[in-house]
């Protein structure tokens, strides 16, 4: 098998207008397309579906537990603009000695963090 690349992650949300605008409005991301799930774009190469789960037979059994990352250019200037619009971060931000890393979740539970890696892989 050959993976080309992640074309999206499904985020499973509770209220789909409230999660546009966090995603949005909040987070700042650029909406591509909002036929049969609102569909925000993370950075070059893959994007991130809002998918009410009973709209396609399930039922929504949690928020994700695994954070997604989000790269910037600087975690702490990316913190302090999604503070300054109202995002509560989950301690503080955490260097590792290879990367910055700042956790906060979306308005149902998901789990992102900012991420930053300084040191090269290897």
């Amino acid at each position: 098998m050959i993976v080309e690349r992640t074309d999206f992650i499904s985020v499973p949300v509770t209220d789909v207008e409230r999660a546009e605008r966090f995603y949005e409005e909040t987070l700042g991301l650029p909406k591509i397309s909002k036929r049969g799930f609102p569909e925000f774009q993370l950075g070059d190469n893959v994007s991130v579906y809002l998918i009410r789960m009973e709209d396609v037979g399930s039922a929504f059994a949690g928020p994700h537990t695994a954070h997604v990352a989000l790269r910037v250019p600087d975690v702490a200037e990316a913190r302090r603009e999604l503070e300054a619009r109202g995002v509560e971060f989950d301690g503080d931000i955490h260097d590792t000695s290879v990367c910055h890393m700042a956790f906060f979740k979306d308005p149902d539970g998901n789990q992102f963090m900012l991420h930053r890696r300084y040191a090269p892989r290897g």
